[in-house]
């Protein structure tokens, strides 16, 4: 777990646990060798990754941005990816209940970033995972979600998000948008089209939680994409896109993969590398408060 504040605003990373991803689906055409230097594979080529939600307490609300593989997963996918199923656990941990949280968000709907919107019941229902909240998500990422295009369709499981758009929980946003005072989302497609960051501000402070924009801290660099990614060049677009603000802004950017870093402040050396900025560095800026990750 770690904790910090944003002006008035108090951000938890709780993490779902550690899974399972290829590294060469996770760097795309950059050489094992410059990408193992940073986050070393295991003999089947496998990086062990996390899956960071961000849980915000305004003071007047109590937010869950992406909520990670959930319990609903077939047992074959369970199996090849290793998930550990601990977001209720760690939650709870952290001083969290399901029903403290009025709105979740959704970067997008792949089923590691919206796994735990839903949970099945022992008679097999479908219900949602947090009682009071509303969910928000872009109505294109939906539409995508449906088309089940054979590129991408073992990303998106419709338990995670039909069930709550047809009960009226969710609102399907167009494009940028604010969800309530200091919280918004802002577009950044790339890996989807309808990609979504949320973008946290209080105080003149701002935080971004940029889901799989930059998935973990070893991806800084521009060009350093993900297989995964369905638009690349728009990613590496968007990416610069993002550092033109985040960085002379100081944006404590939050990365939703990383399985040791779970924020930092992005700057830039000497040589113009982009480089993730310990938290612990700016003390003069931000307190946090950290403890292991739980297993």
């Amino acid at each position: 777990m770690h904790r910090t504040n944003i002006g008035d605003f108090e951000l938890t990373v709780i993490t779902d646990g550690l899974y399972y991803l290829d590294g060469g689906a996770m760097f795309g055409v950059v050489p094992k060798p410059l990408w193992e230097k940073k986050l070393p594979a295991d003999a089947q080529n496998r990086l062990h990754v996390g899956m960071n939600s961000l849980a915000i307490r305004t003071g007047d609300h109590t937010i869950l941005i992406d909520t990670g593989a959930g319990n609903k997963l077939a047992d074959k996918t369970r199996r090849i990816f290793d998930v550990e199923e601990r977001l209720l656990t760690n939650l709870d941990a952290a001083g969290f209940a399901p029903e403290d949280f009025d709105i979740v968000i959704n970067t997008h709907l792949h089923f590691d970033h919206a796994g735990w919107n839903t949970t099945r019941r022992a008679d097999g229902t479908i219900v949602p995972t947090f009682p009071r909240a509303h969910y928000y998500f872009q109505s294109g990422e939906l539409a995508h979600a449906h088309q089940q295009h054979e590129r991408d369709r073992v990303s998106y499981l419709t338990d995670n998000y039909d069930p709550l758009v047809s009960s009226g929980r969710a609102t399907l946003l167009n494009g940028d948008s604010t969800i309530v005072p200091g919280i918004r989302v802002q577009l950044f497609p790339g890996h989807t089209e309808h990609h979504q960051a949320v973008i946290i501000e209080s105080q003149n402070k701002k935080a971004a939680y940029v889901g799989d924009l930059i998935p973990t801290s070893a991806h800084l660099h521009p060009t350093w994409v993900m297989g995964y990614d369905l638009f690349p060049l728009t990613c590496i677009d968007n990416r610069h896109r993002y550092y033109r603000e985040a960085i002379p802004e100081r944006w404590l950017t939050v990365f939703t993969h990383d399985p040791a870093t779970p924020w930092a402040y992005i700057s830039r050396d000497d040589a113009g590398r982009y480089q993730a900025e310990p938290v612990e560095q700016a003390a003069n800026q931000i307190s946090i408060t950290s403890a292991s990750v739980l297993k």
